[in-house]
């Protein structure tokens, strides 16, 4: 998923140079939106190891 990030961000970048406001717009609003999903799983994953604890060898 973070590559989709890069992706969009460099397309958004390249069309923004460009002068391509709205596809600039539209490539930075799609790589936002791919970031805090990033975000909010990497969150649960993390809230989800310290809930468990150490990993495999508690159980």
């Amino acid at each position: 998923m973070l590559s989709w990030i890069l992706l969009f961000l460099v397309l958004s970048l390249v069309a923004g140079a460009l002068g391509f406001t709205g596809i600039a717009g539209t490539s930075i609003a799609i790589a936002q939106t791919l970031f805090y999903i990033f975000l909010v799983l990497l969150l649960l994953s993390l809230l989800i190891h310290v809930m468990r604890g150490r990993g495999a060898d508690n159980s």
